[in-house]
């Protein structure tokens, strides 16, 4: 089973808005085994192109996981990003607004 990537990749020229994105993808796997199996594959796949991408030193690759408190973003992120050299990535973790945050945001409207 193959992943489409263009399914979730956005050109630098466009505007992204998140909210028009889905949250609820289909599963790409039917076993906890075949999801294991795949998950090594993308994991081996990802790691020889993070190799490439980080020599080149001239694109960037963001990867957003969103979902609710407790949804298994911490645990996905581990998984996926453990075969990813340490030096080539950067994790963020975005949270509410903070009160400054809103009021600037009611100011500029």
């Amino acid at each position: 089973m193959k992943i489409n990537s263009k399914d979730f990749r956005v050109r630098p020229e466009e505007n992204v808005k998140l909210s028009a994105w889905p949250t609820r993808m289909k599963s790409y796997y039917k076993s906890k085994k075949g999801r294991k199996k795949l998950l090594e594959e993308h994991v081996e796949q990802l790691s020889a192109l993070q190799q490439t991408h980080y020599a080149s030193n001239r694109f960037a690759l963001l990867m957003i996981f969103q979902a609710m408190d407790a949804a298994g973003k911490d645990g996905s992120i581990r998984h996926v990003m453990s075969g990813i050299n340490p030096q080539g990535r950067q994790v963020f973790s975005f949270k509410q607004p903070s009160v400054e945050e809103l009021e600037k945001e009611i100011r500029e409207c």
